[in-house]
């Protein structure tokens, strides 16, 4: 059990132990990947509003607004403990480093929520999430701005204590020695099923119009977002889950066909020109 930092009632920020991250995983086939941990929501927290998804060519897209701030809310749907590492164009939020599945993230008990608002700079504060030209990213800012535009979540269970074997089962060690043996056979198998990640759709070129240019998240204001400390340990070497959500401005998601050209979503689509209530029509 390695020692970690544990969120006020929601969520846990953990430095587990390094894992390997050389497997692809993602949503899109079975084993090792579920679907059935966590579900993942972009929220704009300059208007409030939760972001649309939409699916293009095997990817999920959200629209940016330069100048925004955003959280990534976390949602455990799991009856145990899950820790989620979570990227932001390639980086670790919480470490800064560039992200690998080994990395420390945040911890949720059986069905709590947490709301990511920024990178984590201390137990106490975080700078804001914000959308910005890609230039601007705290990832171009640090040299590393190859995979600025995709929000990544990769979810791990917790593991546990088995409980002790009955005296008609096998003993503890030839117990093991199976498990090990058919872990070792489904990892070495070039037959076992693996999700492959589909290729990110080519980008349009860009052009000097600011408007133009492709969409990243800033390092903005500090703002308070308190942890403290706790353990975890990981049931498995691979992610249970990995999630990928890429966003970009609206301009140019419209641009790629991945909105439909005109289309604005409308919060209240039969009310846009409601007014006041109507008299009643006359008796004569």
């Amino acid at each position: 059990m390695i020692q970690t930092l544990l969120a006020s009632t929601a969520a846990l920020l953990t430095a587990c132990a390094a894992t390997s991250s050389s497997a692809s995983c993602d949503n899109l086939g079975p084993s090792p990947c579920r679907t059935d941990i966590v579900d993942v929501t972009v929220l704009d927290r300059t208007t409030g509003e939760r972001l649309a998804v939409y699916s293009h060519d095997g990817q999920r897209w959200v629209a940016g607004t330069p100048g925004h701030r955003y959280a990534v809310s976390v949602r455990s749907r799991w009856s145990g403990r899950i820790l989620s590492v979570v990227s932001v164009d390639g980086v670790n939020v919480v470490s800064g480093e560039t992200a690998a599945w080994g990395q420390g993230g945040y911890v949720l008990s059986p069905g709590e929520s947490y709301d990511i608002l920024g990178w984590r700079k201390s137990q106490d504060r975080v700078a804001d999430f914000v959308f910005t030209n890609l230039e601007d990213s705290y990832a171009a800012r640090t040299g590393r701005p190859d995979d600025v535009g995709v929000i990544g979540l990769a979810v791990f269970r917790e593991a546990y204590a088995p409980p002790p074997a009955s005296l008609n089962e096998a003993t503890p060690t030839e117990s093991n020695q199976a498990a090990r043996g058919q872990a070792g056979s489904a990892a070495t198998d070039p037959a076992a099923p693996v999700a492959r990640a589909k290729a990110a759709p080519e980008m349009p070129s860009l052009s000097e119009d600011r408007s133009e240019k492709r969409l990243g998240t800033g390092h903005g204001q500090s703002e308070s977002s308190r942890v403290l400390a706790t353990t975890f340990e990981r049931a498995q070497e691979h992610p249970d889950q990995v999630i990928a959500i890429r966003y970009d401005r609206r301009e140019r998601l419209v641009a790629m066909g991945v909105i439909p050209a005109g289309s604005v979503p409308r919060p209240f689509p039969q009310s846009a020109s409601a007014g006041f209530v109507a008299d009643p029509p006359s008796r004569w």
